[in-house]
């Protein structure tokens, strides 16, 4: 039988520096750099994401560990020393997500710049983080479902390696990662193959795209997970939230189509860096 990986990838002394950080270190890259590009085809300066990322990684960090916290207030409350070691793990996506939202809200507001704009361009680089952000998961052998067999692993045709990996303490789980990161996969070939397609997407709607399908793929894959948070003890809250995501984007969609009738997204941002409009 293969070993399964080590979640350390490289061992300086006491100083670990995990597969996990290293995985995501690379997505913000990825995600950022994404952006940057498309983002000069809509007429968006390349500082204005550099100068976001500062502020948003780090605070949509700290939105992950609060929302994490919050929803597992009754272990937290006991042990308060711990509200802060999230080296010891314990943070949520869709903490992260909504403070980086509020993030750049602010920050648009401040740079004068579009934010449905901004989201439509940033939203298949923090697809792209999110589907590469999953295998950090995966070395570290957690967000796995329930247990199942050999059998069932080998029937999806999945590499030895990943099989020996979902093999924790003697038991096969789950890869709820693998099912998130390939749907999200999908998702994100979709939206890079639409979103240049003249007269199709209004500004908003490739954020919309995004966030419709995340939701969907979480609600399902959620359901699958061992260590969802729950609220009341009864309802997942990531179940919920996606959900309730999935009904918001749907109707704003159909509300500002109607009622807005904003650009469309080719149009870009119609400014002249910095900041003064045509």
């Amino acid at each position: 039988m293969m070993l399964t990986i080590n979640p350390v990838a490289i061992q300086l002394g006491s100083l670990s520096i995990k597969w996990y950080g290293v995985i995501m270190a690379v997505a913000i890259v990825i995600a950022a750099s994404m952006a940057i590009i498309e983002g000069k085809r809509r007429q968006i300066a390349s500082d204005d994401f550099i100068d976001l990322l500062l502020w948003g990684v780090p605070l949509g960090y700290v939105g992950a560990r609060i929302y994490y916290v919050v929803f597992e207030w009754s272990y937290y409350s006991q042990h308060p020393d711990q509200i802060i070691a999230i080296w010891n793990g314990g943070i949520a996506i869709y903490g992260g997500l909504i403070a980086g939202a509020i993030v750049l809200l602010i920050f648009c507001y401040k740079r004068l710049l579009p934010p449905f704009l901004m989201l439509d361009v940033i939203a298949p680089g923090v697809m792209a983080a999110q589907i590469l952000g999953r295998w950090g998961n995966f070395m570290n052998q957690e967000a796995h479902g329930g247990p199942t067999t050999l059998h069932f692993l080998q029937s999806l045709h999945l590499p030895a390696w990943i099989i020996a990996q979902m093999n924790i303490n003697g038991v096969y789980y789950q890869p709820t990662f693998l099912y998130e990161s390939f749907f999200n996969l999908l998702g994100l070939l979709l939206i890079l193959s639409l979103r240049h397609k003249k007269h199709l997407f209004k500004q908003g709607e490739v954020f919309m795209l995004y966030l419709a399908w995340y939701s969907v793929v979480r609600f399902f894959v959620e359901g699958l997970r061992t260590d969802s948070l729950y609220l009341f003890n009864v309802i997942r809250v990531s179940q919920l939230l996606s959900l309730v995501l999935f009904i918001v984007v749907i109707a704003l969609f159909i509300y500002r189509r109607v009622k807005v009738k904003p650009k469309w997204y080719l149009d870009g941002s119609g400014l002249k860096y910095p900041y003064t409009r045509d």
